[in-house]
């Protein structure tokens, strides 16, 4: 196996802000960035036309590219109708800047999608997904999904629901691994007509939990939720480790992705730690182990 896919670093994981973030980018050997677009100098509305050119301009002279935007707009994604509206809209804008800075995907979380598909949260999350799904499509583009919340061929049928692939998935192994503990291999296989962008990380499942403990749903409210949040923060019920110690098999996990032809982004993302450009430099050269 001989990877030839790009590789990218989410700028934010640098924590240092974004156009020193792209710098660093470039100095761990990535070839591409991903950026969060919801919010200060990356919301769409601050930045303008001759912003935009700019940016895409300063990331050109770095010798890098864009992968995606993340568009995360909180407040379990869309299960919530009444604030669906506003957010539908944002996300469309936050499309129109990632098209504008030459990327066509933009990643993000829905909320979990429930198990009763006739209930009233499946229903506002699945017509918020089709409008979204609709736009991006008929752009050229994607919203892409992270996987994580709930298990892959659950998401796949929520999917396949949809009219269009303009709602598709950004594959992230150690989300599944660490909160559903479903196999990224087979999640691989099942939603291989979606994945059109991936994160790589790693993480390690310490004991089962009810994802919605860890990502929220509307209505639900954990018995003790500062327990909770505790537990996960601490470790105690999975981790996010650095790339290769953790429960991901990376060897059969990108030869899945060689065998469905996946020829997008393996970006990185780093959300724990207190040395995040180290980690970040020594993932970039995990990976290059199977570009070699």
């Amino acid at each position: 196996m001989k990877l030839t896919n790009k590789i990218g670093v989410i700028v934010d994981s640098i924590g240092v802000g974004v156009r020193e973030g792209l710098k660093k980018a470039k100095e761990v050997g990535a070839d591409g960035v991903q950026i969060y677009a919801v919010k200060g100098e990356m919301d769409p509305a601050n930045l303008t036309a001759a912003g935009r050119r700019e940016l895409k301009d300063l990331i050109a002279s770095h010798g890098l590219e864009i992968s995606a935007l993340c568009g995360d707009l909180g407040g379990h994604g869309f299960q919530d109708k009444t604030a669906n509206p506003d957010k539908v809209e944002k996300s469309k804008r936050i499309l129109d800047l990632a098209l504008d800075l030459g990327t066509n995907i933009v990643t993000t979380h829905i909320g979990i999608v429930p198990e009763d598909e006739n209930g009233e949260i499946y229903h506002s999350m699945q017509t918020a997904c089709e409008e979204l799904s609709q736009y991006a499509h008929n752009a050229g583009a994607y919203f892409a999904i992270e996987t994580g919340p709930e298990r892959a061929l659950h998401l796949k049928r929520f999917l396949d629901s949809l009219s269009t692939n303009g709602v598709s998935v950004n594959f992230d192994p150690a989300n599944m691994v660490m909160v559903t503990g479903d196999d990224p291999v087979a999640g691989v296989y099942a939603l291989k007509d979606y994945i059109v962008h991936t994160h790589v990380k790693d993480g390690i499942r310490y004991r089962e939990v009810d994802p919605r403990e860890v990502y929220g749903a509307l209505g639900f409210e954990p018995m003790d939720h500062g327990k909770i949040s505790q537990m996960v923060s601490s470790g105690e019920i999975f981790a996010e480790v650095p790339l290769g110690e953790g429960k991901v098999d990376f060897d059969r996990y990108f030869a899945a992705l060689q065998d469905i032809g996946y020829a997008g982004y393996l970006t990185i993302e780093r959300e724990v730690g207190d040395q995040p450009e180290i980690d970040i430099r020594k993932a970039v050269e995990f990976i290059r182990r199977y570009k070699a």
